[in-house]
This record gives structure tokens, C-alpha cells and sequence, in this order.
């Protein structure tokens, strides 16, 4: 096999079963249609894709239990405590501590791959991934920064790879349903749109000592791409470092691509050409406990502008367009009535003038699953539903409500070039700096 991985070279340095794969990959990003057809009646290369796996236990152990129908030929994870367990489900697996080394030395053999790591190893797995010619499953956000979600977009478009991101709620019925009312024009215009989550992610200041790093963990790989610091136990390690924006970007970033999913959906959003936020003091370290976002979006289409607003943590309201809410949710405030949905169900107001609503023809096809989608579109060329061009730009509206509140400024936004046309300082928000051997590069 040529080792050769520079990104001219992975085309013609695919075998003959991957440059098939591929080809159907970019005729369904084209065409950009989801068939709806079962997995097991695609006419596919193979029986089983070969797939990589980075990230093995708590939110990767549900993504691997996602692809475990397929051949997982390679795992890697930095902790060896999480990866010993996953190969002792998948016994013929190279395992690999460093996700670098396992894609150079495993891509030739495997047709894709799927990341689920903690925010700031996102963009540096995919693209590696990407130009090796693998199809790409990543968690959301699909990225830590701004630029980094429209490289990877860019990328997968040019290398004809199947993409998607993990936005499992995308998949449920009641998310189609409610695509389906609010497209049908039973609220008439929808000009405003809350969203709304419990969560906080955030808080904290650095740790004061150092401690021990565990013999299981290799704390250098857990840093990657970001700032060398000591390791503190119980604070990064495995779950808190969504708190810290050296590694995840707090509630926004965690919940705002489940949330915000549907309304851009349902209304066609992309680019907001606004944004603007409130919260506590910016802590240079730590996410805040509580935040408001606005953005405004312009018209689409027929559809008017959209003005969203985003709360979550301790500023997430108990009211919302005139009706109690629980801790969750989604608000669409339209000219003819609103409609409140969670992840399971919808109710229309004003509750009387919808008593005998009957809901719009069904015509989004209910999903075969998220996984399975991606599993299928791999093997037949099919679309998925939430491809790195659509949720790219979904976790670059996400990722820019952190940026505003870490300006403290409105921003104009000009989502085409990236840029607060009017706010130079938001720039050192929208990229960042990578250690050496860990960059993403256009």
C-alpha cells in the first residue's frame, strides 16, 4: 500500500472498493436526498464497512454500540482503562493510543471512521480522516472553532465522503413532525423562535497543584492540540472539560446543536447576520453558568427574517410567549399561533384554536436511525441527513454565541468570509493556535 498521505495523493491511492464507495458518497452529497431506503437492501460493495473508532467509553460507548454491526477494525483511545475494555468486544481491533498514528497506519485498510472525543480533538481527527479518503461520523459540535467546522465541511465536499455529525435526536419522529407543521404554514409567519436548556456547563478556576497523572491515562494525548497544563484530577478527565474553553465551549456548545437543530431545520436557517449575548463576567478560563444569545437571521425564500434567542444554565426563563415551560425546549412564535416541542412531543397555542388541528401530510420519511443512516449512505450512496455542510453551519451559528459573549460585543456577522465585519477582536475567537503535529489547515 503507498504511504504517501498527502491529500492530491488519497484518490488514486484508494483501493478499488473505497473509489466506489466514494463515488457514490459524492453523488448523494449532491443530490443532498435522503431515500429513506433499510440499510440491509443496499446494493453494497461489501457486507460490512471496516471502520475506525476514536473514543471508546461514555459518549463514544453509545456511537460504537451504534456501528457495532459493522467490522470495527481499529480503536483508539488515550485511556487505556476504556480502551482494554472495547477490545475485549472487539478482539480483532488494532488499538491505538494516538488517533494520528492509527489513521495513517489503519486508512488503507478501513472505509471510515467515527469520533467521539471531547471537543477540541474533533477537528483534528476529522480532517486527518477526511483527506485519508475516510467517511466521517463526529459528535457535536461538530467542532471547537468556527473556522474549524467550515475546513471540515469544505474537506468532506472535496474528498466525496460521507458525513455526519451526531445529532442522534435529528432522527426522531417528533423533530419531523414539527418540521412538518411549522413548513405547512399552520403558524403562519414565524418571525421569532426561543430555544431554551437546563444545563450549565461552566464555572471554576484553575486547579491550584498538579496531581499524579494516572498510569492509564496519557495525559499529553488528552491535550492534543491545546496549551499544555498540568493534569488535575476530577477536572478535566473524563467528563468536567466541557466547563473549560481550552476544551469544549459549556452548555451552548453541548446542547445548542440538539436544540437549535430544529429550528433550522423547519425554517431553512443557515447564517445568522447578528449575534449578540448576556451573561456573568468572562471568565478567561471557564464557560459561564448561565447565557442569552440573539440572533437574528435574514429572510429565506418566502420566509421572513427569524429573530432566535438562546438561554440556558441559570438564565433559561419559566415562561416563554405567554405559556409555563419546563426546563427544555423549543418555542416557534408565528403570526397564527406558536408551538412549544421537546425532544418527544409538541403542543400547539392557543390550545383552543388548535383543539381540532389535524397535522399536515407526512412527507419526511421517519429515519432508519442516525447510525444506520450514516452506515447506509456509506455503502449506497444515500444522503445523511446531517452532513458536515448542514450541521457545519449549524455548529458555526452555535460556536458564534460564545464568540459574542466572550466580546462582550453585538456582532455583524458576515457568515460567507467569517467575519464580524465590525468587531476586529472577535477574530482570536473564530480559530486558534494548535500545538505542533496536532494543526487543521484548509
Amino acid at each position: 500500500m503507498p504511504t504517501d498521505r498527502n491529500k492530491n495523493n488519497v484518490a488514486s491511492a484508494r483501493p478499488n472498493r473505497r473509489s466506489v464507495l466514494r463515488g457514490m458518497a459524492g453523488a448523494a452529497f449532491a443530490a443532498g436526498v435522503y431515500t429513506g431506503v433499510p440499510v440491509q437492501a443496499s446494493n453494497s460493495p461489501n457486507d460490512k464497512l471496516k471502520l475506525l473508532i476514536v473514543g471508546t467509553a461514555n459518549r463514544a460507548s453509545a456511537n460504537l454500540a451504534g456501528v457495532q454491526s459493522q467490522d470495527i477494525v481499529g480503536l483508539c483511545d488515550i485511556d487505556q482503562t476504556y480502551l482494554d475494555r472495547a477490545s475485549e468486544t472487539f478482539k480483532g481491533a488494532a488499538t491505538y493510543r494516538d488517533y494520528r498514528e492509527m489513521i495513517s497506519k489503519e486508512a488503507d485498510k478501513a472505509d471510515g471512521i467515527v469520533i467521539s472525543t471531547a471537543d477540541h480533538h474533533h477537528a483534528p481527527a476529522a480532517i486527518r480522516a477526511i483527506r485519508a479518503g475516510l467517511h466521517c461520523y463526529c459528535e457535536k459540535p461538530l467542532t471547537h472553532t468556527i473556522e474549524e467546522a467550515r475546513i471540515l465541511a469544505n474537506a468532506s465536499k472535496e474528498m466525496g465522503v460521507v458525513t455526519q455529525m451526531g445529532t442522534q435526536i435529528h432522527a426522531e419522529d417528533n423533530y419531523r413532525r414539527v418540521v412538518e407543521i411549522v413548513q405547512s404554514g399552520a403558524l403562519g409567519d414565524v418571525k421569532e423562535v426561543h430555544v431554551w436548556v437546563g444545563k450549565g456547563w461552566g464555572g471554576g478556576e484553575l486547579p491550584e497543584k498538579a496531581d499524579p497523572v494516572p498510569e492509564h491515562l496519557d495525559w499529553d494525548l488528552w491535550l492534543g492540540p491545546a496549551p499544555e497544563r498540568p493534569y488535575a484530577a476530577g477536572r478535566y478527565h473524563p467528563a468536567q472539560w466541557r466547563r473549560w474553553w481550552q476544551f469544549g465551549q459549556g452548555t451552548l456548545g453541548d446542547m445548542g446543536c440538539h436544540y437549535m437543530d430544529l429550528p433550522f431545520w423547519a425554517l431553512n436557517l443557515r447564517h445568522p447576520t447578528s449575534c449578540e449575548a448576556e451573561g456573568p463576567e468572562v471568565h478567561p478560563e471557564t464557560c459561564p453558568l448561565g447565557l442569552i444569545v440573539r440572533y437574528k437571521f435574514p429572510a429565506r425564500d418566502e420566509m421572513p427574517p427569524v429573530d432566535l434567542t438562546w438561554y440556558d444554565g441559570s438564565m433559561t426563563p419559566k415562561t416563554v410567549a405567554g405559556q409555563r415551560v419546563p426546563g427544555s425546549g423549543v418555542m416557534f412564535v408565528g403570526s397564527e399561533g406558536s408551538l412549544f416541542a421537546s425532544y418527544s412531543n409538541y403542543k400547539l397555542f392557543p390550545k383552543e384554536k388548535f383543539a381540532d388541528f389535524t397535522p399536515p401530510e407526512e412527507t419526511i420519511p421517519n429515519s432508519i436511525g442516525h447510525h444506520a443512516e450514516w452506515i447506509q449512505a456509506c455503502k449506497d450512496g444515500s444522503a445523511t441527513t446531517c452532513n458536515f455542510d448542514y450541521s457545519g453551519a449549524l455548529s458555526e451559528s452555535v460556536l458564534l454565541g460564545n464568540v459574542a459573549f466572550r466580546t462582550g460585543k453585538q456582532l455583524d456577522w458576515d457568515g460567507e468570509n467569517l467575519k464580524a465585519t465590525n468587531c476586529p477582536e472577535a477574530d482570536v475567537f473564530l480559530r486558534k493556535e494548535y500545538r505542533p503535529g496536532w494543526e487543521v489547515t484548509a
